[in-house]
């Protein structure tokens, strides 16, 4: 499970360091209660929670114990039997002092509530939570009073529902995330379908009428039916190649056929219905190879184009709505590649363009990587946000079409 919720950079760090603060503060209390407060002599029961158990319980933490070979879950079950073992051991030994490390506790609460949050699948995340709850429960059997006992168990329920509740409400927020990516990635592919639905049948009736126009001109004009012949070989081409990514949906009602257009015609459309919304701010720059511009492509990668244009400009226009924005488009005989570029800001955004909780860029992957390109959008080494956009090229060249 990719645990990634929508938390800026910044707050992450502060959230990594007030933990790791918080267990030094605990292990602090550990060793200052073991050193003024237990009398000696101090049986290994009692130092062994503030060295041992308790350092271990918190390596096994991911923010302390990222580089270990050992999996979380592993971990996770080590520490808690080491806790139980301890707890064990603890009832046939005499007392000498509190033998409950506070670093132990919250470490088994902690690693209860990343278990919950993170954890796949449910069944061996159900068994790692009650293994540390056990420990985490057990630990009030080292007091060996009946009054240690209850007390102990009280605040030991206390925090272990809360830490429940809390690895709960972490789980399912991240539940509905992925089922909200997951969404848009079937809406962007069930839209690509429709265009692709439009497109095929856009060419087979071009197909159609050409055949019929050569089957006019046969008997007065044969010298025009072998390039009629050969614009419907051209149109069958086209239309294979969108067949192949064709997918069976259900359109909707109200949905309006795409139609190819002019490729360039409808960027510059596109950007400069841009520039008209931000009057104050460097105008747009559309750029374009000579290889694009002498060049026709498929449909559905016009389109896509244009879907990953419109959502990078809007992005900016909502993220960075005064900073300079370049448009480049370049091809080659394998490839057409498009790149939206906007300047650096002033101050940076912790945020993707589009927001950490928006979908827009996951969107345009999913189509892009329907048509088996290739995507990607983030910051650059000077500071700049760059959306990039690869697609492969099932071209013809720019000429004359039936």
């Amino acid at each position: 499970m990719d645990w990634k919720l929508p938390f800026s950079t910044g707050i992450r760090r502060v959230i990594s360091a007030a933990a790791a603060v918080s267990l030094a503060l605990l292990w602090a209390a550990d060793i200052l209660v073991l050193l003024f407060v237990t009398e000696p002599p101090i049986a290994p029961t009692t130092w062994l929670p503030v060295f041992v158990t308790g350092p271990l319980a918190a390596l096994a933490l991911p923010s302390v114990s990222a580089r270990f070979p050992l999996s979380f879950t592993a971990r996770a079950l080590g520490a808690a039997a080491m806790s139980v073992a301890l707890s064990g051991v603890c009832l046939y030994v005499p007392v000498s002092g509190t033998d409950i490390g506070y670093l132990e506790a919250f470490a088994l609460l902690f690693l209860i509530f990343r278990a919950l949050a993170q954890v796949h699948p449910v069944r061996t995340m159900a068994w790692t939570v009650a293994a540390l709850a056990v420990g985490m429960l057990m630990q009030t059997l080292r007091t060996r009073t009946l009054g240690g006992f209850l007390a102990g168990s009280y605040m030991a329920t206390i925090m272990l529902s809360l830490g429940i509740a809390m690895g709960c409400v972490v789980r399912a927020t991240e539940a509905r995330r992925q089922r909200a990516v997951r969404d848009v990635r079937q809406a962007e592919r069930l839209a690509l379908a429709r265009d692709l639905h439009d497109l095929i049948a856009h060419h087979m009736t071009g197909i159609i009428v050409q055949a019929n126009a050569a089957r006019t001109v046969h008997a007065t004009a044969p010298e025009k039916v072998e390039p009629a012949l050969d614009a419907i070989a051209r149109s069958g081409t086209e239309t294979l190649e969108s067949m192949r990514r064709l997918v069976r949906v259900l359109r909707e009602d109200g949905h309006q056929a795409l139609r190819p257009g002019d490729l360039l015609a409808e960027l510059g459309d596109l950007v400069g219905e841009f520039c008209r919304h931000r009057p104050d701010a460097p105008a747009a720059r559309l750029e374009a190879s000579a290889a694009v511009r002498a060049s026709r492509f498929s449909p559905e990668v016009e389109a896509t184009v244009l879907r990953v244009v419109r959502e990078a400009l809007t992005n900016v226009m909502r993220h960075a709505p005064g900073e300079r924005v370049t448009l480049r488009l370049d091809a080659d005989p394998e490839w057409l590649r498009v790149m939206v570029t906007n300047s650096a800001r002033l101050h940076p955004a912790d945020h993707p363009a589009g927001g950490r909780g928006g979908f827009g860029l996951i969107g345009l992957r999913e189509r892009v990587e329907a048509l088996d390109g290739t995507f990607c959008a983030g910051a650059t080494g000077s500071g700049q946000w760059e959306v990039r956009a690869s697609l492969p090229r099932p071209v013809t060249d720019a000429g004359p079409a039936m």
